[in-house]
């Protein structure tokens, strides 16, 4: 793959490791929050990537003495740059891998948490409108990528001021919504997918923001309604769900957890609990 492009999932199972809180939130309320991306541990590789893809058309003009443009594309982009709160898209993340240590450890609340095994075939019905179902990829050199390609283009076509083309403004556009899917090469075992949400991308969005307060920050999400969502793909919610992964330093209770499937109306969900095989253990304090 390697654009941050959709792809078909089909019988892929995604896997999204949490705590007990938003397992609480996605099957008893039905509830997937997507968060701004500026709040995660990878929040500068958006700005990364239009650095990076700022730099490979710049390269390609010095190469063949068009300083001019280059001057132009590096000006055009440190606008761009400005603006990066605005174009902030919100994601969920997912990865493909099943049961892993380092997920445990950095995203299943370091292995007391939970994984939700969601499947992909469902996930991607439910990746329409202003959503979108992307595989990560994970580049420095953005030299062949296919926008870098497109920017040069429109640079030697365009004859006056780049930010008042129309071609331009959609290819910044698109190159946002793409940072969102790129990671920098030392993330590449997590092998991640993200449910990605671009507000941006109309100028009327029907979800409204919320915001989670802490004692340390404020921090924005939108919440996808996902029985409504599920309804108008077609599906049933509790067909989502693979499998729940209790995480292997969890003290919940298998059987408590079943019944709480089962009383919140999620009893086929009940019969697909399972323990955490992972040998993650924390050493002692």
């Amino acid at each position: 793959m390697g654009t941050g492009e959709k792809k078909g999932y089909g019988r892929e199972i995604l896997y999204h490791y949490t705590d007990y809180q938003a397992l609480d939130g996605i099957l008893h309320n039905a509830e997937l929050r997507v968060n701004n991306v500026l709040n995660m541990n990878d929040a500068a590789e958006m700005s990364h990537f239009m650095s990076s893809l700022c730099s490979a058309v710049v390269k390609r003009l010095e190469s063949e003495g068009d300083f001019s443009g280059a001057e132009k594309v590096r000006e055009l982009f440190l606008r761009e740059l400005e603006k990066e709160f605005f174009y902030s898209a919100y994601a969920a993340c997912f990865s493909l891998y099943r049961d892993d240590a380092a997920q445990w450890e950095r995203y299943g609340n370091r292995g007391r948490g939970v994984c939700i095994a969601f499947r992909g075939e469902y996930l991607e019905k439910l990746a329409v409108g202003e959503l979108s179902l992307q595989t990560v990829f994970y580049e420095d050199d953005l030299t062949e990528h296919s926008l870098a390609k497109v920017f040069y283009r429109l640079l030697k076509q365009e004859k006056g001021a780049l930010e008042k083309s129309v071609l331009m403004k959609v290819a910044m556009k698109n190159a946002w919504i793409q940072s969102v899917a790129f990671k920098h090469p030392s993330f590449s075992s997590e092998r991640e997918v993200r449910l990605v949400l671009s507000p941006f991308g109309k100028e009327y969005f029907d979800v409204r923001p919320h915001y989670h307060i802490t004692t340390e920050r404020i921090k924005k999400y939108y919440p996808l309604d996902l029985r409504n969502m599920c309804r108008e793909a077609g599906i049933c919610l509790e067909d989502l769900v693979e499998e729940i992964i209790i995480g292997p330093e969890s003290t919940q209770s298998e059987a408590i957890l079943q019944d709480y499937l089962k009383d919140n109306g999620l009893k086929r969900a009940a019969g697909r609990v399972s323990l955490s095989d992972c040998p993650l253990r924390r050493p002692p304090v």
